[in-house]
């Protein structure tokens, strides 16, 4: 890829760690040169299948993508939902294949960063592969407050869905207090709040009744964003968007 073309490609991924830590123009650079090329994938695409050895890793630049399991039963359950800015499966670097499926929930772009480009960076890139291990593990608390989510009411548990992307998406500028675009379906929210879509579809009335958000045509439009935190017992700290040096 061209210098412009790989740049622009890890935009997002740099503003989402400049918001945590400083990054410098040469690491900006040596990220932005490991991109070896583009993909783009239909949705419902399968972007990494559990289970095949993996040399590469990839960055989202467009798009939804999740993390994903087919129960034994034929259900699927969403275990993480990844935006702009995100790798989908840094962690295969190191583990070389994932026990899960990644998934384009939308029409998606990524950008391919090889295994080999990524050991050349831990090797001489102290700082960047700091940041890089920090993205990874803010993956890992995002996990466990799904998790923790389980516990809490549906309406709850839809509503800091919501709160947790609106919080994300801002932060590549994807976002904004009145809503954000989400071109998800019910049933893909059911999937990843362990619902039943008609369960979701009457949380979603309820919270459109109380003037709390409305969910259609791919658009969360917020009413009460104030109310919607409440509601959800939304604690951002658990996404580290504090700026820290790392």
């Amino acid at each position: 890829m061209t210098d412009q073309a790989s740049g622009g490609v890890t935009a997002s991924l740099l503003t989402r760690l400049r918001r945590s830590d400083e990054v410098t123009d040469s690491e900006a650079v040596r990220l932005a040169g490991a991109v070896s090329r583009m993909e783009s994938f239909a949705p419902r695409a399968t972007v990494c299948r559990a289970h095949v050895p993996l040399d590469v890793s990839k960055l989202l630049i467009d798009g939804f993508v999740s993390r994903q399991c087919t129960l034994l039963d034929g259900r699927r359950q969403i275990l993480a939902i990844h935006v702009p800015g995100d790798f989908v499966d840094l962690h295969a670097f190191a583990l070389k294949y994932l026990d899960h499926d990644v998934v384009a929930l939308t029409t998606a772009r990524l950008a391919v960063v090889p295994h080999e480009q990524l050991r050349e960076i831990t090797d001489s890139e102290p700082h960047l592969t700091r940041m890089l291990w920090f993205a990874t593990t803010v993956d890992a608390a995002i996990h466990r407050e799904w998790i923790a989510s389980l516990s809490r009411s549906a309406m709850a548990r839809v509503a800091h869905l919501f709160c947790e992307l609106r919080a994300r998406l801002e932060v590549v500028g994807l976002a904004d207090r009145s809503g954000y675009a989400l071109p998800l379906t019910q049933i893909d929210l059911a999937d990843a709040t362990s619902l039943t879509p008609v369960h979701v579809n009457r949380t979603l009335r309820q919270m459109r009744e109380a003037g709390l958000l409305d969910f259609r045509a791919g658009r969360v439009e917020i009413g009460d964003l104030d109310g919607l935190i409440r509601l959800a017992s939304f604690d951002p700290r658990y996404l580290y968007l504090d700026r820290t040096a790392r």
